[in-house]
């Protein structure tokens, strides 16, 4: 193809425009189209291979043996067409036999073609097929040649989607594949089972030829201009950091919306004679194969940020907007999105919601507390998993062990079935307790209450069969909102928390924030350290910046008129940071005693243990607190230095470590006797084999997830305490090599229900 050819290719689009409009059979229409591009390109031979039954068949050639078509066939991987179609990349190679995935088939005649090249025919962002070209003389095509073969596979896709020449495309490629395992991270557990549903319904372009250029230039400048203004909008507002991205990755943002190469080069693929929405995805798929070339993490993160950006681009020019919360969810729905903001996962409809798979996600962000909180099961770091399902695809997720089957076989959704009946079963076991007392068999009352974060979670503690809240997190009305809650939105919560929760005892823990929780419109509290689950958050960002918290003393304050208050301080290190919090704290009492306004008819003042250097100082701190709580998720990194976010870490240590039970046996102990009510908060205690061990270590109350009530209760129900006390002592003076082992084989041989 000489040089000047790359201004035909409108010229090559229009012909297969005509073709493809024309009459006759799906295979009369591919033999004019191979003889249309091989005069177009100059090019001695031109083939079309398409994925039927998961093999490569070469269904039309202008060059090559007749006889070949439809008897040529090659799996994914195999050959050069294979290996284009395999890896979604281009091959251009002057010598074909030189490459090592060169195979010959001798029924072509191709053995005369030195030159080859290659390129994938691209469907729902997935290869259906491959065009190639070949030429008797050893040369590389221009990248010009590439290109235009490029823009040329686009429009195939088309056509062939409209003949089903392979059955809807990408979705008879992976149906032939059959199931699909995908491994993941655990983030949320729980079992669940759903179709699938994207949280930005893709947009499948249906038209690529274009009728008139300029009008589609014109659609182009106009989408720039809109997506320009909401990026615009979101630097100034932060709309965008709900969805947890940070102020670099906003910045990025912007600069690919304003990059002029971007547009030029879907301008350049207009002038080519494609359409708008084909022109974006052109540009797109040539950005995806350059992704796989990158080994930099982040270039990586860079590409993929540009990619959001062509999809945003993409909807808009097209007119789809929205999300599927806003659409709304007709059935039992498995959520997929590349990562998921708090707020954008309450918008949706809890009926339906039953699992989310996110390509990223972590153990810390905010989305998780939020999904755990509604006991939505959440698998991430699922690679490429918004490009290997199909919307509408039945999806079976394992929370507990981080598994998704995509498209299961009856065997594999049978299997699942039973399982998640045996599930359903056993918590139907644990409601028939959960109205009934926590006490155990020799008549010690355990107390059972759930961690919230949500008005909604109050209102249910009848249904859960809880004693109350242990641990209401403030800051999810912080994480949830696009700008910092005032003192009146953030007392009309607490108002509604208390009255939902009628006489059950509430604790409310002050914003924990800061960290790794950062806040979009709080650019100044954002931490950049290493490990910020360490670095300024929580109290000690409180204390600092003492207006957040005045409001929220006084919001609490004023919400609990007439009724008991109970307050938390989170990440206390030392004594006098719970003093200066307290004495913060009755400033603002005394401020509404002044105003005349109602005040609690008591408040209670408790700290939250989570940092082991206050355990060496509780003889200070014991006397000045009217309860303590101990957040075993937080103390468990920090005593290991294991990071819980880092997903090599996060099974590595055992909370039934020697190591962790004496430290906590000697907590309870000196808590005991300084008469301070004492109490597990986070998923150790939520644990039932956890639990029995830390009732047997002195530990009489607990605040867990709501799910995990009935399974605590009946372990509860069927303990002897004073057995389990006496059996810990034995284990922790001489710890065993597996503490895990040796007390479940024991609970086993009691008949404890800790499973």
């Amino acid at each position: 193809m000489p040089l000047s050819a790359a201004a035909s290719a409108r010229e090559i689009l229009t012909g297969l425009h005509d073709v493809m409009a024309g009459r006759g059979t799906a295979q009369s229409k591919l033999d004019k189209v191979v003889d249309l591009i091989a005069e177009a390109l100059e090019s001695e031979v031109c083939s079309i291979y398409l994925l039927r039954d998961n093999k490569l068949e070469l269904f039309a050639t202008h060059g090559l043996r007749k006889e070949a078509v439809h008897v040529t066939r090659l799996s994914l991987g195999q050959g050069l067409v294979g290996t284009i179609a395999a890896e979604n990349r281009i091959l251009n190679l002057a010598e074909a036999a030189e490459h090592p995935a060169f195979a010959y088939r001798p029924e072509t005649g191709e053995e005369r073609f030195h030159s080859f090249a290659g390129v994938p025919i691209v469907r729902l962002e997935s290869p259906v097929g491959v065009l190639a070209v070949q030429h008797a003389d050893p040369r590389r095509y221009e990248d010009v040649e590439i290109e235009a073969l490029q823009t040329v596979a686009m429009v195939l896709s088309e056509m062939i989607a409209g003949a089903r020449l392979v059955d809807g495309a990408r979705r008879s490629r992976l149906r032939s594949a059959g199931p699909l395992r995908l491994a993941g991270l655990k983030l949320v557990a729980g079992m669940a089972k759903g179709q699938a549903v994207f949280h930005q319904p893709r947009v499948v372009v249906e038209h690529t030829v274009a009728e008139d250029t300029e009008a589609e230039r014109e659609r182009v400048y106009g989408a720039f201009r809109k997506m320009r203004e909401q990026i615009d909008a979101m630097t100034k507002e932060a709309e965008f950091g709900t969805a947890g991205e940070h102020q670099e990755i906003l910045e990025t943002y912007k600069m690919f919306a304003y990059d002029e190469g971007w547009s030029r080069r879907i301008n350049e693929a207009i002038d080519s004679g494609l359409t708008a929405e084909a022109a974006i995805e052109r540009v797109q798929q040539r950005m995806r194969s350059r992704m796989r070339d990158i080994d930099d993490p982040l270039l990586q993160d860079r590409m993929h940020d540009l990619e959001d950006l062509s999809n945003r681009l993409l909807r808009i020019v097209s007119g789809r907007f929205g999300t599927a919360a806003q659409t709304g969810l007709a059935r039992d729905t498995v959520l997929i999105a590349r990562n998921l903001g708090p707020a954008e996962l309450l918008e949706y409809d809890r009926r339906r919601l039953k699992a989310v798979l996110l390509e990223e996600g972590s153990l810390t962000s905010h989305m998780t507390i939020v999904a755990r909180a509604m006991g939505v099961p959440v698998v991430g770091r699922l690679t490429d998993i918004r490009h290997s399902v199909e919307e509408g695809e039945t999806i079976l997720v394992d929370g507990d062990n981080g598994s998704v089957i995509v498209r299961p076989t009856r065997v594999l959704g049978a299997g699942f079935e039973h399982r998640l009946t045996l599930r359903q079963q056993r918590r139907a076991e644990f409601e028939a307790v959960r109205n009934l007392p926590a006490v155990s068999q020799d008549g010690v009352p355990i107390g059972v209450m759930v961690n919230a974060g949500l008005a909604e979670d109050a209102e249910g503690l009848e249904l859960i069969g809880a004693d109350g809240i242990g641990l209401f997190r403030t800051e999810f009305q912080f994480l949830v909102s696009a700008t910092l809650p005032g003192r009146d939105r953030q007392q009309r919560l607490y108002t509604k928390v208390l009255e939902a929760a009628g006489d059950r005892p509430v604790v409310f823990r002050t914003v924990d924030i800061g960290g790794d929780k950062a806040l979009p419109y709080l650019t100044d509290i954002r931490d950049e350290s290493e490990n910020p689950a360490m670095g300024w958050r929580a109290l000690r960002l409180s204390l600092e910046r003492s207006t957040l918290m005045k409001a929220q003393a006084r919001a609490l304050i004023e919400a609990a008129a007439g009724k008991v208050l109970r307050v938390m301080f989170p990440m206390i290190s030392e004594p006098w940071e719970y003093e200066e919090a307290r004495k913060l704290f009755e400033e603002q009492v005394d401020w509404a005693r002044k105003g005349h306004r109602k005040l609690p008819t008591r408040i209670e003042f408790g700290a939250m243990l989570e940092v082991p250097a206050l355990a060496e100082t509780l003889d200070q701190l014991l006397p000045r607190i009217d309860f303590l709580s101990i957040g075993t998720n937080d103390l468990t990194q920090f005593l290991f230095a294991a990071d819980r976010a880092d997903p090599r870490l996060a099974e590595r240590y055992d909370w039934l470590s020697p190591a962790i039970l004496r430290f906590l046996r000697r907590i309870a102990k000196q808590a005991c006797e300084a008469g301070v009510p004492v109490r597990v908060c986070g998923e150790m205690g939520g644990r039932p084999l956890e639990a029995m061990a830390l009732i047997g270590i002195g530990i009489q109350d607990f605040s867990i997830t709501p799910a995990a009530v009935g399974p605590i209760k009946a372990m509860v129900r069927s303990l002897d305490v004073s057995k389990v006390r006496a059996r810990m002592e034995q284990l922790l003076d001489r710890p065993p090599v597996n503490m895990r082992k040796t007390l479940g084989d024991w609970a086993k041989r009691h008949r404890l229900a800790v499973d």
